[in-house]
């Protein structure tokens, strides 16, 4: 399904942009078609008709006032022609008369008339409006694009968190599986039949799969009680005794190790400690673990540890075997 969208995703997509492509070359040639029908202008008389033409400022026929001023009639009478005489007439300029400059009249050029809208101009005004609209249609199918891609990874995340999820929830029903299929070998103490003061101490496969025994080690202890024991068991050689590998099938048992009432004699080592044994006043502990491997795991994975510890009651004629230790003697992994 996610294959499914993704695809109509690309498939949207690569519609959108063939669309911007074809606005995109409408609106080329429409300001393509707009250049070619322009004509250049004609060059005008004086040379380069950029060049800015200098027209005469219009002025009207009324004098200004700053340009025209009435003056006193004494700056305009003569003082060496007397008054009433005929020298003012011979002169052409009567007595106490007041002159005024001749008015200067300028008519300007009229201003040219507008050049009139033609077809190339409006041919290049509708290709650059069409050019707005496509360019606007083109960002609005790219934002509703963008949507559409994020909506997508949304769902492509849900899509992705939920298969994790659901991996993750197959692995553990996976190990949950595993756990129950697996081999499980668990040690008991068992009297040797035909003798009474003599144990064997067995390891058996419990488990639905089969178990192969790939190491052991085991120690003893002779102390008064379980409080002196260790609070883990401690091996006076930690590497594991090497041995030809058992393989247990589910129900089956195989033998360890071997106690009898002859080799607490040996373990005493003085007939004190012996005496001490008889008397109960000390107690005689055998502790170990195996390790061993399943064969439903991968290589170099399912290997497994159980750890035993037993105390044996050393009797006047019959003696027994029973378990002892704390939880870190009978652990397993």
């Amino acid at each position: 399904m996610n294959r499914n969208r993704f695809r109509l995703l690309q498939i949207q997509s690569r519609c959108v942009l063939a669309g911007l492509r074809l606005s995109l070359a409408a609106a080329l040639s429409c300001v393509a078609l707009a250049a070619a029908g322009q004509t250049p202008k004609p060059a005008t008389a004086g040379g380069d008709e950029s060049a800015p033409q200098h027209t005469a400022a219009p002025q009207t026929a009324h004098p200004s006032p700053k340009t025209s001023t009435v003056q006193s009639p004494q700056s305009f009478v003569s003082p060496s022609v007397p008054t009433g005489t005929n020298a003012g007439a011979a002169a052409g300029t009567p007595a106490n008369t007041i002159e005024y400059p001749a008015p200067h009249i300028s008519i300007a050029t009229a201003a040219p008339a507008a050049s009139p809208i033609t077809q190339q101009d409006r041919i290049a005004w509708v290709a650059k409006i069409v050019l707005a609209i496509l360019g606007y249609v083109g960002i609005m199918l790219a934002v509703s694009l963008l949507r559409k891609i994020e909506r997508q990874s949304k769902h492509i995340e849900t899509a992705a968190v939920a298969a994790g999820e659901a991996a993750q929830a197959a692995l553990l029903q996976a190990q949950a599986l595993a756990a129950a299929e697996r081999p499980w070998i668990v040690i008991e103490a068992q009297q040797v039949a035909g003798a009474e003061s003599k144990f064997a101490v067995m390891a058996q496969n419990r488990g639905r799969s089969p178990a192969r025994l790939t190491a052991m080690v085991g120690a003893f202890r002779i102390v008064r009680d379980e409080s002196e024991l260790p609070a883990s068991p401690e091996f006076e050689k930690e590497a594991d005794v090497p041995f030809s590998p058992i393989l247990l099938l589910p129900g089956e048992s195989t033998w360890i190790r071997n106690f009898s009432r002859e080799e607490v004699e040996t373990l005493c080592n003085s007939e004190e400690n012996m005496r001490s044994v008889e008397s109960w006043e000390a107690r005689v502990y055998l502790y170990g673990k195996v390790r061993y491997r399943d064969l439903i795991s991968p290589a170099g994975h399912g290997s497994h540890e159980t750890g035993w510890c037993f105390w044996y009651i050393h009797g006047v004629r019959m003696s027994g075997m029973v378990t002892a230790g704390s939880d870190a003697y009978h652990h397993h992994t």
